[in-house]
């Protein structure tokens, strides 16, 4: 995850936008609402990472009408979903967002699934169109904004989705 801040973002890191990145069990393994999921090659090394929260985005950074559409505690936030370049475009983030999703559906208590992206990442926004619906772009915004792009990923039709189904019903 640090490298992506690093490499692909080119922020590095920023301890209030990447505190959970440091501290991954307390944001993602303790809190039963929440997930984190690592995908390693044959050698063990870390290929891929996804994550989900119940918290909803913050405002600031994020518009105002964006955090009051998505509250916390029923709204699931994909999040750190990064996959290394050279590991791309094999399905690991197809894979990982749908075992994050099939995670939120079998909790029954989320309403939305949020997520924003960088589209400034090569591939990251059409991935994530092909997944959701854009509710912002900051790019529309005037001056700019961030250029961060806001999604909605409909929780319908998920329900028949494999995975950590199971293991979400059995926590």
């Amino acid at each position: 995850m640090l490298d992506t801040v690093y490499r692909d973002f080119g922020t590095g890191y920023v301890p209030r936008w990447h505190g959970d990145v440091i501290d991954l069990a307390g944001a993602y393994v303790t809190p039963q609402r929440h997930a984190l999921l690592v995908a390693v090659d044959a050698d063990g090394e870390v290929v891929a990472t996804g994550a989900l929260d119940s918290r909803g985005p913050a405002h600031p950074p994020n518009p105002a009408h964006v955090a009051e559409r998505y509250p916390s505690g029923v709204t699931a936030q994909l999040r750190r979903v990064y996959v290394r370049r050279e590991h791309r475009r094999r399905g690991l983030a197809r894979r990982l967002a749908d075992e994050l999703l099939a995670f939120a559906v079998a909790d029954g208590g989320y309403r939305a699934v949020y997520l924003h992206t960088d589209p400034a990442v090569t591939g990251a926004e059409p991935f994530w169109r092909s997944l959701g619906k854009v509710v912002h772009d900051e790019r529309e915004d005037a001056g700019g904004g961030q250029g961060i792009v806001h999604f909605d990923v409909p929780l319908d039709g998920l329900d028949g989705l494999d995975g950590l189904a199971g293991l979400a019903r059995a926590r």
